[in-house]
């Protein structure tokens, strides 16, 4: 039983609360935050439990593997796996895409970079990762990520921060339906809400927090909306343990 649907189950026994999804971009899936309450992971994290139960999508939460998965870097013109910083590095994952018409993708790419200005002052550099996963591959090119990046204060020269972009629109699409239970859909923009935007699409504005061992230590579900010093805080107590 592959990952996606052991976490289905879950939910299929009641172990997962639901929650309601809204539409658009600035609609941001999920409601409340999606770490599990119960300390199950022994040693493996340095965070303590947060209040709040498992939602709906059944992604990974405190406690549990990272899933692995190799995807392609196209500013590098390499490879990047999330098995690779295992034993090395901490790190944050988040996805976005670069044409969102409503703030929410630039706030998770946000907290991302200020986590990595806060590596960098305090010499961490090489100890942390930054993986942000555009959905969009197909306007996401190498040189539109690279523009995308220096308005943002993304530090491309650092070495630890890494734009994926998958193959194709549906490779994307299968990777974060198989390893966190996201749809990804386009929406198109029939009603020309955004000039020059045929569509958009609706995701669930998630950040994850992993450390050197590769186990989850937080999930922000609503990673746009949560405060940027709580993510920075618990990110250098994970990457200095």
């Amino acid at each position: 039983m592959d990952r996606r649907h052991f976490l289905r189950s879950l939910a299929g026994t009641g172990v997962v609360a639901g929650t309601t999804a809204t539409a658009g971009c600035a609609g941001v899936l999920g409601d409340g935050d999606a770490d599990g309450s119960d300390d199950a992971s022994g040693e493996r994290t340095i965070l303590g439990p947060p209040e709040q139960s498992r939602g709906d999508p059944v992604h990974p939460i405190r406690g549990e593997e990272m899933p692995e998965f190799t995807i392609p870097d196209p500013i590098t013109g390499g490879e990047v796996s999330t098995a690779q910083f295992e034993g090395e590095r901490a790190f944050m994952w988040t996805s976005f895409y670069t044409s969102c018409p409503d703030g929410v993708c630039p706030a998770l790419i946000l907290r991302l970079r200020r986590a990595q200005e806060l590596a960098a002052e305090e010499g961490l550099s090489d100890e942390a990762a930054f993986l942000a996963q555009t959905f969009d591959p197909e306007r996401d090119t190498a040189d539109v990520l690279r523009e995308y990046a220096g308005p943002r204060g993304v530090d491309l020269d650092a070495g630890n921060w890494h734009f994926l972009r998958p193959e194709s629109y549906d490779a994307g699409v299968e990777l974060m339906d198989e390893n966190f239970g996201l749809e990804i859909e386009k929406v198109p923009d029939e009603e020309n809400r955004y000039e020059n935007l045929e569509y958009t699409f609706p995701h669930y504005g998630l950040i994850l927090l992993v450390n050197k061992r590769g186990i989850v230590e937080r999930a922000y579900p609503r990673g746009s909306a949560t405060e940027v010093e709580q993510i920075v805080s618990d990110f250098e107590r994970v990457v200095t343990a």
